[in-house]
């Protein structure tokens, strides 16, 4: 079958939204679905442990996120805003600009006293290719005048930058959280472990690609940009030793999946790399190395629950948000969790 994103749609009240993280972390409600009963339990995050046993893998990525959020001035005083996408080299970057009139190649613009920049290219898609000038430590310089780039359905300002970061966060490179994680507190990570359940980190560099609105009416027309992964010798032992045992591979959250996803054979087994990846997971994708997700509420015809319906079915998906809903669950980034075992 042929799927269109129109299959993909559900409606969601706006107040439904989450606007801010909740405290702590793991009190955010818990939806879980176990596939082979056909049952929906309604749970707090915390109580994830109720569900979890030793020898469990448990797929997180480590990835940290930027804040890759700028605004610039032009010589006459005109502001743009800049979108940090993607690392290219030591200063060059590809970018998401508004207005984009104002962002013609040649373009020069000042950041702060410590950060300017200049438009160098631009891509088949439309992004900038921004070269920047500065000196010291470009990433020092971005925590310092940058600002999270919380997504546009999220109209409240977050006093607590490391409220949109994980608390195993390490790499910088996203321009997105993968947000199931952030309902993880470093002593439910350690509560976990203590159950003889394997962590194991990976990396993807969450682009905005991931949450770009899909246009094609059939989505297999739908072109997803690539993105920066990396699976190390060690998390791949793990991850096949698990496999070759029958234990659960438990992804947190889809881009968790699209790195094993996009790792593994088709055996299941991972095979260690690091590269890019333009993987589009979607009905009736056959998973082959990931047994049990960890995910949020997503956003209506997005990739993402597309990919989720590749998990448990179309129909399926659609009528757990449907209850999601009813049971007026926190949608989107900042919002609740739903575990598909």
């Amino acid at each position: 079958m042929v799927y269109k994103k129109s299959d993909f749609y559900y409606d969601l009240p706006e107040e439904l939204i989450a606007q801010t993280p909740i405290e702590p972390r793991d009190s955010s409600r818990l939806l879980v679905y176990d596939r082979a009963t056909d049952r929906v339990s309604h749970e707090i995050f915390r109580d994830i442990t109720n569900y979890l046993k030793a020898g469990d893998v448990l797929v997180v990525n480590n990835t940290r996120v930027l804040p890759a959020r700028l605004f610039a001035h032009t010589q006459n005083g005109g502001l743009i805003e800049v979108l940090l996408l993607k690392r290219l080299d030591i200063s060059l970057w590809e970018a998401l600009v508004r207005p984009g009139k104002k962002c013609r190649v040649g373009r020069e613009f000042k950041v702060s006293d410590e950060l300017s920049l200049k438009i160098e290219g631009v891509t088949d898609s439309g992004e900038r290719i921004v070269r920047f000038f500065y000196d010291g430590v470009f990433e020092e310089i971005l925590e310092r005048v940058g600002n999270m780039p919380l997504p546009p359905y999220i109209k409240q300002k977050l006093e607590n930058k490391n409220r949109y970061q994980t608390v195993y966060a390490k790499t910088d490179g996203s321009a997105a959280a993968p947000t199931a994680g952030l309902h993880i507190t470093p002593e439910l990570l350690e509560k976990i472990k203590n159950m003889g359940v394997k962590v194991v980190e990976v990396l993807l560099h969450v682009g905005l690609g991931t949450f770009r609105p899909v246009k094609e009416d059939v989505i297999t027309d739908h072109k997803m940009h690539s993105e920066y992964f990396e699976v190390s010798r060690e998390a791949a032992d793990e991850i096949n030793a698990a496999k070759r045992e029958g234990r659960r591979i438990i992804a947190v959250g889809t881009t968790s999946v699209r790195t094993l996803e996009s790792a593994a054979g088709d055996d299941g087994l991972i095979v260690p790399q690091k590269g890019n990846t333009q993987i589009f997971i979607y009905p009736p994708y056959k998973f082959k190395c990931v047994d049990a997700l960890i995910t949020n509420f997503h956003l209506p015809e997005s990739t993402l629950i597309m990919l989720v319906s590749a998990l448990c079915g179309r129909e399926k998906t659609l009528e757990l948000y449907r209850t999601a809903v009813e049971e007026r669950y926190r949608f989107f980034s900042f919002g609740d969790a739903m575990f598909i075992l």
